[in-house]
């Protein structure tokens, strides 16, 4: 009976839906897609009004999709957020980062001007996981953490934010989880077909030679159903081909001690003009069949082709940190300041500077499978049953190629340049003397021996100082989740009780490729080498910069040309760079539902827990430098080194909602969440050295001896979670389900925190190398009881916070305002977690104190407009530093506004067309970072530009 009165109420909500949310699905006839058949189905909006002619008012568009978000929020038994179809659809955005960062408590992080990483309460994208249709995913990342870029926003029909765990979703994060969710063709309802197109300009123009400012993105959809409704296709194509412009200033850090005598001064510089086009194309097929009433089964695939290509063109500067104004060192580097207010120097010139002209190429490439079968038998008795297998697997490359050029092979061998400079909170602009753009004068060279001289393995290859470096990092991730689950549906305060397994299959390596780059002609030689004209490009203008034209051409030509050769790197820190992490959880899970009247009031929610056991391994290198070889090459002690740990984490979770009659809705939360290390961070690698003059501490050295200690670095692979208890409580009004306010508190303690120290290591047994002799002639004394700098578990501390967030349609307060409308949020969360033990609390990474968003519309007879702003105050960065590694640097705060208009034909002969006009980071917001010694000390000063976009879609 239970399961009956079930369907019946489903056929009803659905008849409800097709009759009132045609306008909410609107967009997503460009969408489509399959959820686990455990992701649960937003209920349907409220039940239409009629006008005076008893003719029915249906909501679109934009209005449609916020009543959709607020339902989705409003009966939902966890703290959730919620973005529909046409908001993504439609709001100006690059990636769906974009939309879901205007979400109340979230934010995002842009790379190469655009929003790929998302932050949930204050948390780095390491501490939240993404899901699609409920199901864990690969990532193109370094770590866990998805970056959106991989998924067309045409795919995707909803977002499901879960500010708060639930013991029956798999893969739940410490900060929250995104679950991203495609359409199921049955449901739907209808046949569909659709095509969209839209082109992009970005208004910095070429700033590369055979660069583009233009690009375009088209997409196709294809819904419908057969055999009486019982079989679902939906079949999606997405196409993206779009350029990104950058104007980068980056500082090497900043020389001084801020004093008048010698105030600090930028130590360096190594800017870029970057040009990056990204290329992906996205496919997405599902099937889904219902034999029966009691049974569907869905399979469903999604792929990703992802490429972005980027050159990067400028100059590096030695500056402040090579200064000597030594008359014993003329040759040195000299410095003279012009201006400075006792402390920062903002203006002066540099002599004898030696700038390395860069031509850099980085290729990124990505391939992303998923795959999912999903069953799920309704009984008529209240028992239900279901199973899900998913697989994503995903393929990355990873190439920087960096070339070098100068006046002359090695320093003080070639020109040099005068330059004068001037420093404010924009960066610095320079005055060289020097024409970087003559290719007479520029030529491909290594100008400072970076490197030193370098001999390969086979001791043959010798290059006398690098003409440049090529780092291939290879990056395989593959992950496989095995699900069962049955519930009892029950009469009475417990509305049905659930339980499930879930096992958890996944493995990530990283495999580098490294070699030093040099020219032919340098083999065994010092030869420099002027560009062959027919590798010649137009030169790059700097002029943002003050540094005029510099020489331009494509490093990868010339390699693949034979002009440069690669001489593999063999030292030890390439090989600790591999790493291999194989992760086994078996999850058991056991929750009970809860709904029961009081009075005119309802009580719903749920009580469960979550037995997670662990098994995870990772496989590596313990690596140390032995001196050189008789033919020269280098000798590594390269040691196979493969370690783990097992252990459980029980987690128990506690979601109730009391909902009034007047439309209120309170919330209380209360839970145990863990979200995994780094997979990075668990890698088996170990390298060593030793530290001359350092005797580690030894209670009785021997007097008139030197030491050394033994000393390294590694990963961990015993390390466990980040551990918190949190307690969420909201308070909610709403008005139907056009609109909310709502004021949302939070509390996490971390009971463990990830950070790096020092820990004691025996190296006794290691091949460790000579560390020589002393100025006595006798042997410096080794001392093996080390240490090693490893990531582990300890305290954390504490992460609080309020959110205010509300969706308002004018209308509400007066029928003249009847399409205009608000929405938004604005969060205040406030940290004390100390990474480092006995230190100060400081901001983790991704943490702003401080983050609004806010949109205001119009929408009304096919007229839509409306202008988004998002704003974070200032936080800890993550960037791609030397090597492609990552480095964390302090970022202003940041405003970024978008808008749009736009038209939809309802009827005529251009009916199902809809016209828009978008724009992107319309104030031209850039993204800066700074020394912490004085805001004018900029280390990144990134500009962006504007983006627009005008595209058409037309649905059948």
């Amino acid at each position: 009976m239970i399961a009956s009165m079930r369907r019946e109420a489903t056929q009803f909500r659905t008849t409800l839906s097709l009759g009132t949310s045609i306008g909410a699905l609107g967009a997503a006839l460009l969408l489509f897609g399959t959820t686990a058949a455990h992701a649960q189905t937003a209920p349907a909006t409220d039940t239409p009004a009629a006008d005076a002619d008893d003719k029915e008012i249906v909501v679109t568009g934009f209005r449609a999709s916020l009543q959709s978000a607020v339902n989705a929020k409003k009966t939902r038994d966890q703290v959730v957020e919620s973005i529909s179809a046409e908001d993504i659809g439609k709001l100006p955005d690059a990636s769906i980062a974009e939309s879901i960062a205007r979400l109340p408590g979230l934010t995002s992080q842009r790379v190469s001007g655009r929003s790929n990483a998302i932050s949930i309460r204050g948390f780095a994208p390491d501490f939240s996981t993404t899901l699609l249709n409920g199901r864990e995913q690969t990532s193109t990342g370094d770590n866990r953490a998805v970056e959106y870029d991989q998924y067309p926003s045409e795919i995707i029909s909803s977002v499901l934010v879960y500010k708060t765990p639930q013991a029956n979703i798999i893969g739940q994060g410490l900060s929250g989880t995104v679950d991203l969710k495609t359409v199921r063709p049955l449901e739907y309802g209808k046949p569909a077909i659709s095509i969209g197109g839209r082109g992009t300009y970005a208004d910095l123009g070429k700033l590369n030679a055979e660069s583009q400012d233009v690009g375009y993105r088209v997409n196709g959809t294809f819904i419908d159903q057969f055999a009486n409704d019982t079989i679902g296709v939906a079949l999606s194509a997405s196409y993206l081909n779009e350029p990104y412009q950058i104007q980068e200033f980056n500082a090497w850090g900043y020389a001084g001690g801020g004093t008048a005598a010698n105030p600090v001064v930028i130590g360096g510089s190594k800017s870029y003009a970057t040009s990056t086009t990204l290329k992906r194309l996205g496919l997405q097929g599902t099937l889904e069949w219902r034999p029966t009433p009691n049974f569907t089964t869905t399979i469903d695939g999604f792929y990703s082709d992802f490429s972005d290509n980027q050159i990067k063109r400028g100059i590096e500067l030695p500056l402040g940190f090579d200064v000597n104004n030594s008359a014993t060192a003329p040759n040195a580097t000299k410095l003279n300041v012009t201006a400075n207010d006792g402390v920062f120097a903002t203006a002066g010139t540099f002599s004898n500077v030696e700038g390395v002209v860069r031509n850099d190429a980085f290729q990124r490439k990505a391939k992303l499978y998923s795959f999912g079968w999903n069953g799920k038998w309704t009984g008529d008795d209240g028992w239900n049953v279901m199973g899900d297998f998913s697989y994503s697997k995903t393929d990355r490359n990873e190439l920087i190629l960096e070339s070098n050029a100068g006046t002359a092979r090695g320093q003080d061998t070639g020109a040099v340049d005068t330059i004068g400079f001037t420093s404010n909170s924009n960066g610095t602009v320079f005055r060289p003397t020097l024409n970087y753009g003559d290719y007479n004068l520029i030529k491909l060279t290594s100008p400072l021996g970076w490197g030193g001289n370098q001999t390969g393995v086979d001791g043959k290859q010798i290059l006398n100082g690098q003409d440049g470096y090529y780092n291939n990092r290879i990056i395989k991730d593959e992950l496989k989740q095995y699900r069962l689950e049955v519930e009892k549906e029950t009469d009475g305060f417990l509305k049905s009780v659930q339980f499930g397994l879930n096992y958890t299959d996944r493995s990530k390596s990283l495999t580098p490729d490294e070699a030093f780059l040099g020219l032919v002609a340098n083999t065994n030689g010092t030869t420099d080498v002027v560009v062959p004209t027919q590798f010649r490009l137009p030169t790059t203008n700097l002029n943002y910069l003050g540094l005029g034209p510099v020489i331009s051409y494509d490093p990868i030509a010339l390699l693949n040309a034979g002009i440069y050769q690669l001489v593999k790197n063999p030292y030890g820190d390439v090989v600790v760079k591999a790493y291999n992490v194989t992760e086994r959880l078996m999850t058991s899970y056991l929750q009970a539902n809860i709904k029961q009247l009081i009075g005119s009031n309802t009580l719903t929610g749920n009580v469960g827990v979550q037995a997670v056991f662990t098994d995870q391994h990772s496989s590596g290198a313990q690596a140390a430098y032995l001196g050189t070889n008789p033919n020269g090459s280098p000798n590594i002690a390269g040691i196979p080194r493969r370690e783990g740990a097992n252990y459980a984490d029980i987690l128990p979770s506690l979601n109730l909602s009391f909902r009034t009659a007047s439309d209120f809705v309170f919330r209380f939360s209360a839970a145990r969440e863990t979200i995994r290390p780094r997979l990075d961070d668990m890698r088996a690698s170990l390298s060593y050295g030793t530290t001359v003059g350092d005797n580690g501490g030894i209670a009785n050295p021997l007097p008139n001896r030197t030491y050394a200690v033994v000393r390294g670095g590694s990963g961990n692979p015993d390390l466990r979670p980040w551990r918190a208890n949190a307690v969420d409580l909201t308070f909610e009004k709403y008005f139907g389900t056009k609109g909310y306010v709502a004021l949302q508190l939070f509390y996490k303690d971390l009971k463990s925190y990830i950070y790096n120290a020092d820990v004691p290591f025996d190296f006794t047994g290691f091949p460790v190398q000579s560390a020589g002799v002393d100025g006595n002639g006798l042997p410096i004394i080794i001392n093996y009881q080390g240490t090693v700098n490893v990531p582990i578990n300890g305290n954390g501390g504490s992460l609080y916070g309020v959110e205010l967030a509300a969706t308002f349609p004018l209308a509400t307060l007066t029928r003249a305002l009847d399409g205009f409308g608000v929405t938004g949020g604005v969060s205040y969360t406030k940290t004390k977690i100390s990474p480092t033990p006995g230190a100060p609390a400081e901001d983790i990474p991704g943490y702003s104190k401080y983050v609004a968003n806010g949109t205001a519309y119009f929408e009304k007879w096919g007229f839509s407009a409306r202008a988004s702003a998002r704003y974070r105050s200032t936080f800890i960065g993550e960037l791609s530093g030397f090597g492609g590694a990552r480095t964390r640097r302090r970022a202003r705060d940041e405003t970024i506004i978008d808008a749009q208009i736009g038209y939809d034909f309802s009827s005529g002969f251009a009916k199902g067309l809809s016209l828009f006009v978008q724009g992107q980071n319309l104030t031209n917001s850039p993204f800066v970072t700074a020394d912490p010694r004085d805001d004018r000390a900029v280390i990144d000063y990134q500009t962006y530009g504007r983006r627009y976009l005008a595209g058409a879609s037309f649905k059948f």
